[in-house]
This record gives C-alpha cells, sequence and structure tokens, in this order.
C-alpha cells in the first residue's frame, strides 16, 4: 500500500514522531513515560515510514543496522546502574543526581541514562523483528 497520502504523510510525520518519542523519554523519569515507550514510539515512525516509503529507503534512512543499537544500550544502562558502586559507594541502582538543573531538561539523573539505554535498546530489538520479518514475507 504506497499511496501518494501515506507518501506524504509519512515524511511530515516521522521526525514529528521522533521529537515526540524524545520528549516521552525526558518525561519519563519524573511522570508516565520513559525509554520503553519512547523506544515503542521512536519504531512506529520507522515502521510507518518503511510502509510507505519500502524497506530499502527506511534502512538507507537509519544508516547502521537497528541490531547496533540494543549492546550500545544494554551498556549504557548497564554503566548507569553500577555508577553509584564504583563512584560513589552506593548500592546498584541508586539514582545519583546533578545538584544544579539545566534549564530546558531539568535535573539529570542516573534514571535518564539508564531510559536512554532503555530505549536504545528497545527501537533495536523492535526494529529488527520487524524488518527481520518484512524481509522473510
Amino acid at each position: 500500500m504506497k499511496t501518494i497520502i501515506l507518501r506524504t504523510a509519512s515524511d511530515y510525520l516521522l521526525p514529528v514522531l521522533l521529537i515526540f518519542s524524545i520528549f516521552i523519554l525526558l518525561r519519563g523519569h519524573y511522570l508516565p513515560g520513559g525509554g520503553f515507550v519512547g523506544g515503542l514510539i521512536a519504531s512506529i515512525a520507522f515502521v510507518l515510514h518503511s510502509f510507505a516509503n519500502g524497506l530499502s529507503n527506511t534502512k538507507a534512512l537509519l544508516r547502521i543496522h537497528p541490531g547496533f543499537l540494543m549492546p550500545i544500550g544494554l551498556m549504557l544502562a548497564f554503566l548507569s546502574a553500577i555508577a553509584p558502586i564504583l563512584g560513589f559507594d552506593l548500592p546498584f541502582m541508586t539514582g545519583i543526581w546533578m545538584h544544579e538543573p539545566i534549564s530546558v531538561l531539568g535535573t539529570i539523573g542516573s534514571a535518564l541514562f539508564f531510559d536512554m539505554g532503555v530505549y536504545l535498546v528497545v527501537v533495536g530489538v523492535t526494529l529488527t523483528i520487524i524488518f527481520t520479518i518484512s524481509e522473510s514475507a
């Protein structure tokens, strides 16, 4: 189903959905949302693009295989979880927060980096599964 309306809409919706997924990611360590939901929204944006423009065009847009995002996300989540042990002699997965807030983001903490790792893992897993199924069909 490659209609002109879907192709045009997907060109506009891709950046909007990606920005919305980052908003949900950043909102998550204070309110509902976070890495999992934000990663699903980002994956949906790329799936919509592949439906409208074809799988090869979406893969060219991504430039890397989504499977490479999984180990990067796992490493980021793991490092944010063990940082309290290594640097501050605190228990595993204890939240570490900056004292000064950043103007747009607010107070940055280890929970944000953990959510960013989850975000990358969810995008990598979801797109790898969907692209593999699409290639075999």
